[in-house]
């Protein structure tokens, strides 16, 4: 993970040694736009072999943004794109977009979803939520309700938590032996390089807020009236373990960050700031992935539509 504007170079890391998707487009600021985009989310990829640590990233990060308001224009700029790229996606049907949001609770999933796809055809991208697995899914493989829902050709979709939570709660509250859960991180890249080998492309974020901000977040859910619903005292139960989550998310994201499907770390305390850094990474890396509209019909102009 660099935090140096233009130092976008990957270092190569045990994971290298797939058939990876090009780079222009797991590193689509190589050929979109000059290659310094603003704001600038290369620095916030975690490159494969690197180890990031959490505690050195700042969540409230806000590069040169200032103020919500300057915000504003910069993120209808790229909710447009990723609107106009997805038409193109879904009308071309040759490959797919996944895209996964992992953080603590209130870290912002759900906002992120309704901000950043807010103008995108609901035809053409479905969001998977993934929460406690159900008695039949237990009875599968960790990886049999997820693959399910894995976007087909033309898709976008959208996993607020995802596989990862088989390396993430269930490691925290030892739901299973650290030997099973450990093999685990090898296995989810091996079948994630099979969803890019399938022309599925993956992006993924690790959406960052301070332990402060959880507090806030939670305090506003328990006084608000229109939001107490989202209220769970096993929120604080979960928070209550926020340093073991720190350190199983820092092994899942520095484990599982490759060439073919990268891991973003966002700051996350602004909202405003964390909507934008997503949306200009989703909106170039569907601009790298080109997808085109298919050829008309031949000869369609001199078709006579019958009254």
């Amino acid at each position: 993970m660099s935090h140096d504007k233009g130092k976008h170079k990957k270092n190569k890391g045990k994971h290298n040694n797939h058939n990876n998707p090009p780079a222009d487009i797991t590193e689509p600021e190589k050929t979109v736009g000059d290659g310094s985009p603003d704001p600038d989310y290369p620095r916030y990829r975690v490159d494969p072999g690197q180890r990031v640590r959490l505690k050195d990233v700042d969540p409230n990060d806000t590069a040169h943004f200032k103020e919500k308001e300057d915000s504003f224009d910069d993120l209808a700029k790229q909710v447009e794109r990723i609107s106009g790229l997805q038409e193109r996606l879904y009308a071309e049907n040759k490959q797919s977009l996944l895209i996964v949001l992992q953080a603590m609770d209130t870290g912002g999933k759900d906002g992120t979803i309704r901000g950043v796809f807010d103008s995108v055809n609901p035809e053409g991208c479905q969001v998977w939520s993934f929460k406690a697995p159900t008695p039949e899914e237990l009875a599968h493989d960790f990886l049999w309700r997820i693959h399910e829902k894995t976007p087909e050709r033309g898709m976008i979709a959208i996993f607020n938590r995802s596989h990862y939570e088989d390396v993430l709660v269930v490691r925290v509250h030892d739901l299973v032996p650290k030997e099973v859960w450990k093999k685990r991180y090898d296995l989810i890249n091996n079948w994630e390089q099979l969803l890019t080998e399938s022309n599925t492309v993956i992006i993924k974020f690790y959406l960052h807020i301070s332990r402060d901000e959880q507090k806030e977040r939670l305090e506003a859910r328990r006084d608000t009236p229109d939001k107490q619903w989202k209220f769970h005292t096993s929120d604080l139960a979960e928070r209550a373990h926020w340093d073991d989550y720190m350190t199983a998310y820092e092994d899942a994201i520095n484990k599982c960050s490759t060439d073919y499907a990268p891991w973003y770390v966002i700051p996350a305390n602004k909202k405003w700031y964390r909507n934008l850094v997503i949306a200009r990474t989703i909106a170039d890396t569907l601009e790298a992935m080109n997808p085109q509209f298919p050829p008309p019909e031949e000869n369609i102009s001199d078709i006579v539509i019958p009254d």
